[in-house]
């Protein structure tokens, strides 16, 4: 009579293992969600904004048709990107794409005194900065979830039940500042 109620205990505490951990790697799941769901809107703002920009840009400066069609398609690529990798790619191409564009205001004194450029250049800007804030967040939440999936004992209930390793969201290739030219 003991073994059995020794048999039923050990079941039970395995049971409330399994609940826990299975609990514990839903909600970290569901913060990566959020977390690459914060970082889908600001890159979707920052896509909104480029239009404008480009426009205003192209009302001093139409001469600079190669410049516009680079952020056009560095924008594209971003909007297409499914997954934390090719977002990082694409938008690592619409950062050059868009110094480009700022390299050229800077050669129109009335373009960078222009209230519609300031306004949309400081939206940019901020842009940028809840993009680096919402990465921070999303990689952390990234690593808290890896980690739970990778280590014992959690690992015993994710990889049966589903749970893999997520992706993070980071910068790749040649991280240096690029070299603006206008030469042809």
């Amino acid at each position: 009579m003991l073994w059995l109620w020794i048999l039923i205990g050990v079941v039970v505490l395995v049971a409330l293992f399994a609940v826990v951990g299975y609990n514990r790697l839903v909600r970290l799941r569901n913060e990566v969600d959020t977390g690459w769901a914060n970082i889908d809107v600001q890159l979707q703002r920052r896509a909104d904004l480029i239009p404008n920009l480009v426009e205003t840009v192209r009302a001093y400066a139409a001469h600079e048709r190669g410049v516009f069609e680079q952020v056009t398609r560095a924008r594209a690529a971003l909007q297409l990107a499914g997954t934390p990798g090719t977002a990082a790619a694409a938008n690592e191409g619409l950062t050059v794409a868009i110094g480009r564009l700022f390299a050229i205001a800077e050669a129109y004194p009335e373009l960078k005194a222009s209230e519609n450029f300031l306004s949309l250049q400081e939206d940019l800007t901020d842009t940028e900065d809840k993009i680096s804030a919402a990465r921070r967040y999303y990689n952390a939440t990234v690593m808290r979830f890896n980690t739970g999936v990778q280590s014992f004992p959690w690992l015993l209930v994710a990889s049966p039940l589903g749970f893999h390793a997520r992706e993070f969201f980071s910068a790749r290739g040649d991280t240096s500042l690029p070299q603006v030219s206008f030469e042809t």
